[in-house]
């Protein structure tokens, strides 16, 4: 006999099989460990096919993790509902030391149905598609960084050092090829640095411009051109930051990307006591990268350079105005902060919280669309 409440259906996923439990609608409703099933399209389907032959509506749940978002794409597919937990918010007790994934599975059904989760926004698949794309090239980048350091590494233990001016310049790169050293062995580890070197920077470069060229045909490109008009954000930088973020009127106002970001400062009061910190970094730590990066270019005085006039050119004026509010408080806000004595790193921080606040109202204003 079907039921008229809701079943709650939690899964507990890995990579060659999913834990799956049951918890019946209500309060009293029975709260049960259904078994294991391959992690394979066809087997969850049979799975859900057999749970709505002896159950009425059906919500499922799991958490995010390596497995992505194919599951929730799949059950959504099949016409049931379906939420990415956030795991990090998942109510824990202190003393529970067990843990399997049986009863994973269990606790996650229960605070499922008492509504205890926390959701998470699931992208849709072009936006993962150029979400993967900057990550790519993220990862290029830090290959490239750790390569730039290894020939800096490897000169030094020989006693070359270079101080004619700045790394990786067109000087500097003709100083490296320059190089030689006696013991054949030795030069060819190092002509293998630098072409590991080389290679990575292709490699980003190249990532770079894939960015560029699938810009267009991307749903959110038009956001990408507004955010653009802030100081600080280029356009490898307002990609990256739109694809990590997604849709920014999913939130209700700029604190909650503020703390979405983990820009926000962590606290710890108590009674009379006020005590608070450093951010908390529980958020994206990509996009947070990107805002602080961003937040050193307001050290300078506010102005509008060739590079920003030329990116405003298609823009709205309501848009413009927004960024250029943005850098004149930002850089006075840099400036009386310094002046204060705080650390430039813990300025960069509280300036990068606001430039989040003002990418979110440039994002989330009804010019947007008026963009060309």
């Amino acid at each position: 006999m079907k039921q008229s409440t809701t079943t709650y259906v939690a899964m507990d996923t890995h990579k060659e099989t999913i834990s799956v439990a049951l918890a019946e609608g209500g309060r009293r409703g029975e709260t049960r460990f259904l078994g294991e099933i391959p992690s394979r399209p066809e087997c969850v389907a049979k799975m859900i096919e057999r749970l709505a032959k002896n159950h009425g509506r059906l919500a499922f749940c799991y958490e995010a993790g390596p497995c992505g978002y194919g599951l929730y794409r799949h059950i959504t597919a099949l016409g049931h509902e379906c939420v990415v937990v956030a795991p990090s918010l998942v109510p824990t007790r202190p003393g529970d030391r067990v843990k399997t994934d049986r009863r994973d599975a269990v606790t996650q059904a229960s605070l499922f149905r008492s509504g205890e989760l926390t959701p998470v926004w699931v992208p849709d698949d072009a936006h993962e598609a150029m979400r993967d794309l900057c990550r790519a090239r993220q990862a290029a980048m830090e290959a490239l960084r750790r390569a730039r350091q290894q020939v800096l590494s490897f000169l030094l233990r020989h006693g070359r050092v270079y101080s004619s001016g700045g790394h990786w310049t067109r000087k500097h790169r003709v100083w490296l090829a320059a190089q030689c050293f006696e013991h054949p062995a030795r030069q060819i580890a190092f002509e293998e640095l630098v072409q590991t070197m080389d290679e990575a920077q292709a490699r980003r470069d190249r990532l770079a411009a894939q960015m560029q060229e699938l810009l267009p045909v991307w749903s959110l490109s038009k956001v990408v051109a507004a955010i653009q008009a802030m100081r600080g954000i280029a356009l490898i930088s307002a990609i990256t930051l739109v694809a990590e973020i997604g849709d920014f009127k999913r939130f209700a106002n700029p604190r909650q990307l503020m703390a979405y970001l983990g820009l926000t400062p962590s606290e710890r009061s108590s009674g009379a006591k006020t005590a608070r910190g450093a951010i908390t970094k529980a958020g994206n730590t990509r996009a947070r990268r990107v805002l602080v990066e961003g937040a050193w270019t307001y050290r300078l005085p506010a102005r509008i350079g060739a590079q920003i006039l030329e990116r405003n050119e298609r823009l709205p004026q309501p848009i413009k105005d927004i960024a250029w509010k943005a850098q004149t408080r930002l850089c006075a806000r840099y400036r009386r902060l310094v002046r204060a004595g705080k650390p430039t790193n813990v300025v960069c921080v509280a300036i990068a919280r606001e430039l989040a606040a003002f990418a979110w109202a440039i994002a989330t204003s009804g010019a947007v669309v008026a963009i060309v």
